[in-house]
């Protein structure tokens, strides 16, 4: 009986020392700038852009057949720096012989309260525009600028853009 007892014992000890020994597992979710930036940066391209003009839709139009093809692969990059840098580089189509890698550089600003990603879509505009995130995925984005929040005019027109990324 009393050998029975410390084998119990011995046992439930053993069962208690590996209970104790189990790891806290602790998630931690995504955010909107890991997404868009990976853990060091990220690359996106832009392949669809659809217009919306008084709730009217131009249907999704692809852009390899709307724009220039030496723009149609460019790459918009996005570093999780501390500066939040962003390049807009060339893709593996040139427009001139002599045109470096680096097109354009820049900047990135993230508001999560209002899903605002401000940047700059070169073959759009060459300014910083607020461009809402309609979309985020760790391999899609897609990005609405209202032109009644760029311009004075009440305007009822919007431009929607969609990237890809192949980088984590």
């Amino acid at each position: 009986m009393k050998r029975s007892l410390q084998i119990t014992i011995l046992f439930l000890g053993i069962i208690g020392l590996f209970a104790g020994c189990s790891e806290k597992l602790d998630p931690k979710p995504i955010t909107y700038s890991q997404l868009l930036t990976g853990t060091e940066k990220k690359t996106w391209r832009l392949v669809t852009f659809e217009v919306i003009d008084q709730k009217e839709r131009s249907g999704v139009i692809p852009v390899q057949n709307a724009i220039n093809p030496c723009r149609a692969d460019d790459q918009y990059v996005f570093y999780a720096d501390g500066g939040h840098k962003f390049e807009y580089q060339n893709g593996s189509t040139k427009c001139t012989a002599n045109e470096g890698d680096l097109l354009f550089e820049d900047s990135w600003a993230l508001t999560n309260g209002n899903a605002t990603l401000e940047f700059v879509i070169p073959i759009f505009e060459d300014a910083v525009l607020p461009y809402t995130i309609k979309n985020l995925t760790e391999n899609s984005m897609t990005v609405e600028i209202y032109f009644d929040k760029i311009y004075a005019d009440p305007i009822d027109v919007s431009y929607r853009f969609t990237f890809n990324s192949n980088t984590r």
